[in-house]
């Protein structure tokens, strides 16, 4: 008996060793992947201001307007990825001023800007007189542009109206101040 308990043991032993042999390889088996990053740089944004806001001739103690929509407007054009969506953010002074390029401007003009001033023409006319309310965007508030602004395929423009009321003793002369329009991508 001895010799079949032995031989019996024996055979459990090696059953035990393929088994733990076995469950050892595969629990320590491995595997590597490799996997990338990928990105493309879309098109930069540029912004140019094509034509100041014009008002001409203006006489003391009479307001003029400008509308977005007549040929002295003034034009902002954008162009980057068709498509892509842009924030636009228009920095808008409160007068004009004589000797504006020095800063010392020694005379001011009030400048507003009303609620509906601004359109935004996704076809790349850059006529505001031929932009109609399904090229874009119409009567936009340019202190808070739409933030579903986008590039159009072949540009987008900004036409900005706005009205000047110089005093009623107003200095003869040249005024002017800054419009800065600012553009990023969103992202989405």
């Amino acid at each position: 008996m001895r010799k079949q308990s032995r031989t019996t043991l024996r055979g459990a032993l090696i059953t035990a060793v393929a088994l733990i042999a076995f469950a050892g390889s595969s629990a320590t088996a491995q595997d590597v992947a490799t996997g990338s990053a990928t990105a493309t740089l879309v098109v930069a944004l540029t912004v140019t201001a094509t034509q100041a806001l014009q008002f001409g001739n203006v006489y003391q103690g009479v307001a003029k307007t400008v509308a977005k929509n007549v040929a002295t407007a003034g034009i902002f054009t954008i162009t980057g990825e068709p498509d892509a969506n842009i924030a636009i953010y228009m920095q808008l002074p409160d007068y004009l001023a004589t000797d504006a390029v020095s800063g010392n401007g020694d005379d001011r003009m009030v400048i507003g800007f009303s609620t509906t001033d601004c359109n935004i023409d996704t076809t790349g006319g850059a006529d505001p007189t031929a932009f109609v309310a399904t090229d874009g965007w119409i009567d936009e508030d340019p202190h808070n542009i739409t933030s579903a602004a986008m590039v159009g395929s072949v540009g987008t423009n900004v036409y900005l109206g706005g009205r000047v009321t110089p005093s009623v003793d107003q200095k003869a002369g040249d005024y002017e101040a800054d419009i800065i329009l600012t553009v990023a991508y969103t992202g989405t």
